[in-house]
């Protein structure tokens, strides 16, 4: 598909100013371990940031007036096209946690005017970090059974309860919560979200450390914390309704269509099997079951790229966030597990370091990408919730859990 005259034209502008703006001493930057910054995120960093928020490149689709570039996402695309052809990155997607992939939309969608004043800016910007409280010890892939509830009190709500699992909480300025307001209720009618900072007494976070070392995720408890009425997303006791779509957002961001935030290429994975495995005579590699099992992923994660291309085409750039989310956001993993799989079975024993000088830092990354992949099954609601909305949402087959 051929760009017109104005995407070409946007595209050349974009590239230029790239060349003109990413900082070169950016160009090897890459995250740490769990999307984590680095120590590299200094001065540079943070000029780069602001340009990019000058143009408002953080969120390129949102309207202006909320801190983005009002382009379409055809537009969209090119940016992170040419920002992968120039070795440059976009962190701002990362910077403010799950604001622009999650929070962001929801609040556009089911917002008031004054919370999208108050709160788009400084997510579109990479100023402010948001979390978000939803699963709980005893309410995870059901979630509605959340326990936390928050209490009027005058022109505010009072929180109290544990939320677990909540990805950046201890770094983050802002949080999403889903809330038990009508404890009379049914446990879906019952339930609000309201928006409050984590910067006060009430909020308190336990960092979780997980197999694959450093972790995102804590948690996170509330006591007497304050949520202003102001903040209350959605209408009272219909919060279901606004994580539901909260979450089809964060589904779409899952589908492996978002742009990279590292500088650095990865090296492709039948070039780390010509490395560790070595080839024939014939140019080929001389596993020959590991070559017919590579092939196939490479075709798997060929089909599962045109895909998204065809589903972008055939909205004409206007992409809705759906239920298909959720065959997406299943393929992605699929594709990304078995690549991480492929991956140590190539490097051997030197896919299995956990430190050291014996192995690189690509190695060293593959075991912990490994050991950190096999929670993509389950945060985003599990492989299995994923199966279920597809069956009742897409093919239409009964209903056989429970209502809604």
């Amino acid at each position: 598909m051929s760009d017109s005259k104005n995407m070409a034209a946007f595209r050349e502008e974009t590239r230029a100013w790239l060349k003109e703006n990413f900082p070169a001493s950016l160009a090897t930057w890459k995250p740490g371990e769990e999307g984590d910054l680095g120590s590299q995120s200094g001065e540079d960093f943070e000029t780069w940031r602001a340009r990019l928020a000058s143009r408002g490149w953080g969120a390129p689709t949102w309207p202006k007036e909320y801190g983005g570039a009002g382009l379409s996402h055809p537009q969209a695309k090119i940016i992170n096209e040419e920002m992968f052809a120039a070795g440059a990155f976009n962190p701002i997607s990362m910077m403010s946690g799950m604001g622009v992939t999650m929070v962001g939309p929801t609040v556009l969608e089911y917002g008031t005017e004054d919370q999208k004043q108050r709160h788009l800016p400084g997510i579109a910007s990479g100023q402010i970090r948001w979390c978000l409280g939803l699963s709980e010890p005893n309410a995870g892939s059901d979630l509605a059974s959340l326990a936390t509830k928050a209490e009027e009190d005058g022109d505010n709500f009072i929180l109290n309860g544990q939320k677990i699992w909540t990805s950046g909480a201890d770094i983050s300025q802002w949080c999403g919560a889903l809330v038990r307001t009508d404890p009379k209720a049914k446990k879906r009618d019952g339930i609000s979200f309201v928006m409050l900072p984590m910067d006060q007494p009430g909020v308190e976070t336990r960092p979780i450390r997980l197999i694959a070392g450093a972790s995102p995720f804590c948690e996170t408890y509330f006591n007497n914390a304050v949520a202003e009425k102001r903040d209350l997303l959605g209408k009272l006791n219909d919060g279901w309704s606004v994580v539901k779509r909260l979450l089809q957002h964060e589904r779409q961001s899952q589908t492996g269509s978002r742009g990279a935030f590292s500088a650095q290429k990865p090296t492709p994975i039948q070039e780390l099997a010509k490395t560790y495995v070595g080839i024939g005579s014939d140019g080929k590699l001389a596993d020959a079951d590991l070559r017919s099992r590579l092939a196939s992923h490479l075709m798997d994660a060929k089909a599962h790229g045109l895909t998204i291309a065809r589903i972008t085409a055939e909205a004409r750039g206007n992409v809705e966030v759906s239920a298909v989310a959720s065959i997406l956001k299943n393929s992605a993993t699929s594709v990304a597990q078995t690549k991480a799989e492929l991956s140590l079975e190539i490097m051997g024993s030197q896919g299995l370091g956990w430190e050291g000088s014996a192995f690189s830092q690509e190695e060293l990354g593959s075991v912990r990408e490994w050991l950190g992949g096999k929670a993509m099954s389950i945060y985003g609601g599990s492989f299995e919730v994923q199966n279920n909305i597809i069956s009742k949402n897409i093919l239409g087959l009964p209903e056989t859990t429970q209502k809604g």
